[in-house]
């Protein structure tokens, strides 16, 4: 069957990682693409920037809004606020739709896997950089060892010129980023699936002779946890930051209490801490295991700078984000992913995934 000569794909979600994801997309000449948002001034930003997407005010709590939005889709994209996904999702399910998302939320992930299962359309989750790309990465570090024993998972999203205490800019959803230190974090400890406290289990780490400290956070793993249970000894995930953030954290959301008033502090942080597009995406993914009947470690590291793209400056936050969903996007248009059905990002080849037009921002 021939594909048609554009594919119609939905956004829903206009902030930074949304209009990244609409530039890339309707650049490509591929899709044709609309966007909505519950705000009637990011969708207008939108419009501004690319005359030839529709864009339009969509409430993300209205099942016949989303309804009436995703009519006549191929797929849809949510880059809405996580707690908006499950519904997205089942709204993605009843009208036939390819559904995509970007989430971190162990719960919702739960919820679009539930509603998965027996679906005529594809459902792929968490498919951005972590979880998504970083999920790719580690698959091919260990495809070819046995015995895997540990496998350690590390993202930072960075400000190239911190400038405040916390060493930290926003650079993605605020909301996300409290949940993601709030929220319980999957892990494999001697070969047993366990959750572990946020903030906890702090190291340092030194990558292309730049100081880094990690420590525990939520959602990065995705589904590679339950897939790698039996398969792994060890298994993590840990957010980077400069040192002396995970400090600071623990005496706001500890000591101070914000931990129960995560509306506040997303304020907080709005109000005081600035967006920066001056970023850096640090990834790094270490493997130990047995290769060729020897004890063998293998190594993934890369640091992703903000970047000129059709003469407008954008993080690197927003290209690996967006380039990982649009490349599952695309390798799912292709045949290269199954078409129906939970979509893990463990069934995405590493190779095939580099060579993708869109998956090549992060080669």
């Amino acid at each position: 069957m021939t594909k048609p000569a554009t594919t119609n794909l939905a956004i829903l979600g206009a902030g930074k990682i949304g209009r990244m994801v609409c530039h890339m997309l309707a650049k490509s000449g591929l899709y044709q693409v609309r966007i909505g948002d519950m705000s009637k001034a990011a969708a207008d930003v939108v419009h501004s920037m690319y005359p030839q997407v529709r864009s339009e005010v969509v409430d993300f709590t209205s099942a016949a809004a989303l309804d009436a939005f995703l009519d006549g889709s191929w797929g849809v994209i949510s880059c809405a606020p996580f707690h908006c996904n499950p519904l997205i999702a089942q709204r993605a399910r009843h009208r036939g739709v390819h559904y995509f998302d970007l989430t971190e939320d162990v719960e919702v992930t739960q919820r679009v896997k539930e509603l998965a299962e027996g679906s005529k359309t594809a459902f792929a989750p968490q498919c951005g950089l972590a979880p998504g790309f970083i999920t790719i990465v580690a698959n091919h570090l260990i495809r070819k060892m046995t015995a895997v024993q540990d496998l350690r998972l590390r993202v930072g999203a960075l400000p190239r010129y911190p400038s405040n205490r916390l060493k930290y800019n926003l650079t993605w959803s605020t909301e996300g980023l409290i949940n993601e230190y709030c929220q319980p974090c999957e892990a494999i400890v001697d070969g047993k699936l366990e959750l572990q406290p946020p903030l906890q289990n702090l190291e340092h780490l030194t990558i292309d002779g730049v100081e880094y400290e990690a420590f525990n956070t939520s959602g990065g793993l995705g589904t590679l946890a339950t897939s790698l249970q039996g398969k792994v000894r060890n298994l993590n995930y840990k957010t980077i930051r400069y040192p002396g953030h995970c400090e600071l954290l623990k005496i706001l959301l500890h000591d101070l209490q914000m931990k129960d008033y995560q509306k506040e502090l997303a304020a907080i942080f709005d109000r005081a801490l600035p967006t920066t597009y001056q970023d850096q995406i640090v990834i790094f993914v270490s493997a130990t295991g047995t290769f060729r009947g020897r004890f063998t470690e293998a190594t993934y590291a890369k640091t992703i700078l903000h970047r000129q793209i059709d003469d407008e400056n954008w993080s690197g936050i927003q290209i690996t984000t967006a380039a990982g969903v649009c490349a599952i996007v695309d390798m799912l248009r292709e045949g290269k992913l199954p078409q129906h059905g939970l979509v893990r990002m463990e069934q995405v080849g590493y190779q095939d995934f580099l060579e993708n037009r869109f998956g090549q921002y992060y080669a």
